[in-house]
């Protein structure tokens, strides 16, 4: 959470907040800079803890609010920028940022994200399985990325006004929600647009499996390293 944080305030927002549920949070985050919200443990989704955070911080509705989320810790300050710019210059309710896909094996794993996009720069659709699917190509050979980089990534990183993040946080979950386990699935099956902006840098993963955490601790260890080094 620390490191998280770290990025958050390396992006240069005016205000940066954590929403916790736990004081081990608040004690973990005390001298870091930021504010804390305790908001209720009883949440079913990240966006309804925003959303009570939001009232805590006594946002307007005009106020940009980027969520990052506590599994990026190597969010790039960049990305958390682009996301905010994205919402600001598109007028959509909402913002994300995506990668291009490079292997095979992101395009299958159910953990990335995938997202398709219009050429206004809106979401189409977010899904865990491979879209779009190259019916010929994949006919032939599924364990080559065919050629063409038609394939996004979905980088957690959202952006809204503080008047809608209320306004979906007071929403139904959508069916299609339900089916992928995605929340701003909700947001385009009531009719509301997400702009997607592409990251302006590399944006690695975020740490959702005992797998990443390793890597991320291997990360951590090597720059510890090259720090301490004469």
């Amino acid at each position: 959470m620390l490191h998280v944080a770290r990025r958050a305030l390396a992006a240069g927002a005016r205000e940066v907040w954590v929403a916790a549920d736990d004081e081990r949070i608040a004690r973990a985050l005390d001298g870091s800079g930021v504010r804390i919200a305790m908001t209720s443990p009883d949440h079913a989704s990240g966006t309804d803890r925003l959303a009570e955070c939001a009232r805590i911080a006594g946002w307007d509705d005009a106020t940009l609010v980027v969520n990052l989320q506590g599994d990026e810790p190597f969010a790039p300050a960049s990305g958390i920028r682009a996301a905010a710019q994205a919402l600001a210059d598109s007028g959509a309710e909402m913002a994300t940022l995506a990668t291009p896909i490079e292997d095979v094996a992101t395009l299958f794993d159910p953990n990335a994200v995938k997202l398709v996009r219009g050429d206004d720069g809106n979401a189409l659709y977010f899904s865990r399985a491979p879209i779009p699917w190259p019916r010929d190509a994949f006919a032939a050979d599924r364990n080559t990325l065919p050629a063409g980089g038609h394939w996004l990534r979905h980088i957690g990183l959202y952006a809204y006004r503080a008047g809608f993040l209320q306004q979906f946080a007071a929403m139904p979950p959508g069916r299609l929600e339900g089916l992928e386990s995605l929340e701003q699935l909700r947001v385009l099956e009531a009719g509301y647009r997400i702009a997607v902006a592409l990251a302006p840098e590399p944006f690695p993963p975020g740490v959702d499996t005992p797998e990443d955490l390793a890597r991320a601790e291997a990360r951590w260890a090597s720059r510890m390293l090259h720090r301490t080094l004469p």
